[in-house]
């Protein structure tokens, strides 16, 4: 995949303590004004890619990629940014260190006002761990960003969500195979068991009752797991884990601003932002969304009315995908 810029940071130290020369992969949509205000941000999500992200804008969408200029920075241990797989000894593989949602919104902040020059932004979305960025972008910087929207995200993650993703993570260092992230084949043991853990909780109980994966083709119950490990297997093992362990690490108030002050943290997002979790979702819970969104000053909190769980939030399905796409028309509006 070779449709990207690398932006370089030399010499930042992460807040785990360690300082690396880190490589930030985005792409860009659209013609940036004369003003340089026309920017929405969309951060990618686990396991993702920028190619995924583009799901959420296109032209005559509500993010209008004729209209607004549109930068999608791949998150730190996605594979094309700096990950296990791709940062040099001895930093690389089982030994690369937690990379937090701060230190992606501050690579990212240096990637769009120093390099991009950009003066305002008029939007920041994001699907799951884009969305938590997203929360992360309008709490470090809402004197430059005029909008969020979390889409199927939190701004903390709960110890609910903290079980189910470490649980999967352990399924896939069970593997002998994996030696500690010292593998020099793909773990596929792991790999796979980590997906068929992972498909339990994509989808909602109400969406395999109703057999709503016919509607993208699948058959059985079965190919909903085959759907989940095929994705992942487009990851590398140890990136896996690098995006997990910051996934796990999620809270927009572990940072040097708000010292841990998760309620002054979700204050300091003044901007407008509408919130939705999605109804049936089972990692983000409308009821931890509606108390973020009760804390911050412009929110309102917009459940997806949909089946499709965590899938809701991705488009998957038509209705939910114009349900998103209505709140960001307003956002923009």
């Amino acid at each position: 995949m070779h449709d990207h810029q690398m932006f370089e940071i030399k010499g930042y130290t992460l807040q785990s303590g360690v300082t690396l020369d880190l490589k930030l992969a985005y792409k860009t949509w659209g013609k940036l004004s004369r003003a340089r205000d026309n920017v929405v941000v969309v951060p990618t999500f686990y396991g993702a890619r920028h190619p995924e992200a583009e799901y959420l804008f296109g032209p005559g969408r509500a993010i209008d990629t004729d209209k607004y200029f549109v930068v999608v920075p791949n998150m730190f241990g996605n594979g094309l940014s700096s990950s296990p797989h791709n940062t040099p000894a001895p930093w690389g593989r089982g030994a690369f260190p937690l990379v937090s949602l701060h230190d992606n919104i501050a690579c990212q902040h240096k990637l769009l006002t120093e390099h991009l020059k950009v003066k305002r932004i008029r939007l920041v979305a994001g699907f799951s761990m884009g969305g938590m960025q997203t929360y992360q972008w309008g709490s470090l910087h809402a004197g430059l960003v005029e909008a969020i929207a979390p889409i199927c995200a939190a701004a903390r993650i709960s110890d609910h969500n903290h079980i189910f993703v470490d649980s999967a993570v352990s399924t896939l260092r069970l593997d002998p195979d994996f030696k500690d992230g010292w593998y020099d084949a793909p773990p596929m043991r792991g790999m796979l068991a980590f997906g068929k853990v992972y498909a339990a909780w994509l989808f909602s109980q109400d969406f395999m009752r109703g057999e709503h994966y016919r509607e993208l083709g699948l058959k059985a119950r079965q190919d909903v797991v085959l759907l989940t490990q095929n994705y992942f297997l487009q990851n590398d093992a140890n990136n896996l884990i690098a995006m997990a362990n910051t996934w796990m690490h999620g809270d927009i108030s572990r940072n040097p601003v708000h010292g841990g002050d998760f309620a002054a943290a979700l204050r300091a997002i003044t901007c407008p932002a509408i919130v939705m979790p999605g109804m049936t979702d089972l990692y983000f819970r409308v009821a931890d969304n509606e108390a973020e969104a009760a804390q911050m000053p412009r929110a309102e909190c917009r459940p997806i009315p949909s089946v499709w769980g965590h899938g809701a939030g991705f488009g998957l399905s038509a209705p939910d995908g114009a349900f998103i796409d209505r709140a960001l028309r307003e956002l923009l509006a």
